[in-house]
């Protein structure tokens, strides 16, 4: 089963069929994509779609992955700064992605709205994510504050919830305004209270 080339990187076919599968995911619902779109945008055959990926469940959970890893490596890219820039940088990066002219929301909120069974493993990929996330929120506000940094870390986790929410019901400018000054008072405060 070749899943990637010589030098280690997937294979084309692969990557056509994830990028595809991403972008169709994300625009329009996981379960309102079947197979045969996928595989015929990504102008691959079945057999080779199933090489790679033994089923749509196996195509799923890739595509979070891949989300996963983009969103770990922007917030890998912030980790030299001081822990209330990374946060700040964190928020923003939040912000660009919601005023993107193809932002549909959060990709793991759309995807576990669709897989509600807390035992099924798209949904435990969801919330490996969102772990992480919270994991690494709490240790950047640890690094800001000395008051207890679980709850700020919540509190900009789910002001970066509803600010995915709401950039693709309202205005996406006014949302980000309102998100990072949410990010900004939620970090003034926190620095307070050491």
């Amino acid at each position: 089963m070749q899943r990637s080339d010589s030098q280690g990187r997937p294979s084309e076919a692969r990557s056509r069929l994830l990028g595809t599968a991403a972008r169709l995911f994300y625009s329009e619902g996981i379960h309102a994509v079947g197979i045969d779109r996928i595989v015929a945008e990504a102008q691959v055959t079945r057999a080779t779609l199933y090489r790679h990926f033994p089923g749509k469940e196996d195509l799923v959970l890739a595509y979070l992955a891949e989300a996963d890893d983009t969103i770990r490596g922007l917030v890998g890219h912030t980790a030299d700064l001081p822990a209330a820039d990374t946060l700040l940088a964190v928020g923003r990066s939040i912000a660009q992605g919601i005023r993107g002219e193809d932002f549909r929301g959060c990709a793991f909120l759309n995807a576990v709205a669709e897989y509600p069974d807390p035992a099924h493993p798209v949904h435990r990929a969801v919330l490996s994510h969102r772990q992480w996330f919270l994991e690494v929120v709490t240790d950047l506000m640890n690094r800001v504050g000395e008051g207890p940094a679980e709850p700020a870390a919540r509190h900009f986790v789910m002001l970066r919830d509803g600010a995915m929410a709401a950039g693709c019901l309202y205005d996406p400018d006014l949302v980000c305004e309102t998100f990072l000054r949410g990010v900004d008072g939620l970090l003034q405060a926190h620095a307070r209270e050491a």
